[in-house]
């Protein structure tokens, strides 16, 4: 495995690739086409040949595909992977239908995911979404018993508010926070970054360009059947406005030299030390424009021209990660 930037997750937490390698695509995404299995595998693979050793996934990721698919692929190299599991959301036909965050079923859980990854320890496991349907001492109380069993090394949160965050830290040291961040998503940046950046916590950012909106490749309207319809920023008069401002990042990537992207990732990656950008991918063919993202730097006029474009409230309607 070659070298790559290195992130330290939380105070005393390991130290991973400072790009992660999102796996959620290479399984049916709720009951979607399960992509190419062999080719997600060699994704993998290259990957972990390239230095990125952060692999992030979800028990709940094509009811468990997700999982075997990565114990395949790490089967003779486990050591070099740092495996990153989310537990709890339940989904029947497709539909998320609720959470389930009862110990009694963390620890059912835990032990699927043990021997679909076939694997005797996950090195990040945590609660998808905290739903306040069990209380937070008993999650992380639970999780922290596994620690101990040996079956988990470091306890992780996503989607959590800042209160949340540092009750949570309180019961056992957390040391990731995974939360979708992006230039068109700064929600976070008001309190929960903060408290994040306050506590040592890193910060695991996914959806890094807006469910596409930062591509650059996105036009209006949308075709009918895109799941994105039900999102009021992809909606009529928002769209168009909301296109408007890309057209502004289109503009610095052309003048970089690089894609929009890149652009995206790049902006994410430099707000922080402790912040990694999380990048789905299913195909070999994305690795090198999401690895060279992790090279670029901005002038001080680039950064305001991003920053003020991208300002909190200046797009137009809500996504899935503004609740």
């Amino acid at each position: 495995m070659k070298n790559f930037t290195k992130i330290q997750l939380g105070q005393n937490g390991p130290l991973v690739s400072k790009l992660g390698l999102g796996c959620m695509r290479m399984s049916s995404i709720w009951g979607g086409d399960t992509p190419d299995e062999a080719e997600s595998i060699a994704t993998i693979h290259e990957a972990l040949d390239r230095g990125i050793n952060f692999l992030n996934t979800g028990d709940f990721y094509g009811a468990g595909h997700n999982e075997l698919l990565i114990g395949k692929a790490i089967k003779a190299r486990r050591q070099d992977a740092f495996i990153s599991v989310k537990f709890g959301a339940i989904f029947h036909n497709g539909q998320h239908i609720g959470m389930d965050l009862r110990p009694i079923a963390i620890k059912n859980f835990i032990n699927y995911s043990l021997t679909r990854l076939g694997t005797e320890t996950i090195d990040l496991y945590q609660p998808s979404r905290i739903d306040n349907s069990v209380p937070l001492e008993d999650i992380i109380g639970t999780v922290a018993d596994l620690i101990q069993e040996g079956k988990v090394q470091y306890i992780g949160v996503s989607e959590i508010t800042a209160d949340q965050l540092r009750q949570a830290n309180e019961i056992y040291p957390i040391s990731a926070l995974e939360i979708g961040y992006s230039l068109a998503d700064r929600q976070i940046e008001r309190d929960l970054l903060p408290a994040a950046r306050e506590l040592g916590i890193g910060i695991v950012a996914f959806a890094n360009t807006a469910e596409g909106l930062l591509t650059g490749e996105l036009k209006a309207p949308l075709a009918p059947n895109d799941y994105r319809n039900h999102f009021s920023r992809f909606q009529g008069d928002n769209l168009l406005h909301n296109l408007e401002k890309v057209d502004i990042l289109k503009q610095v990537a052309r003048n970089k030299g690089c894609t929009p992207t890149q652009v995206a990732i790049a902006w994410v990656k430099e707000q922080g030390n402790q912040i990694m950008p999380l990048v789905s991918m299913s195909r070999r063919s994305r690795l090198p424009e999401n690895m060279a993202a992790m090279d670029i730097v901005f002038t001080p006029k680039e950064m305001n021209t991003l920053n003020t474009t991208f300002a909190i409230g200046a797009l137009l309607g809500g996504t899935y990660l503004q609740r």
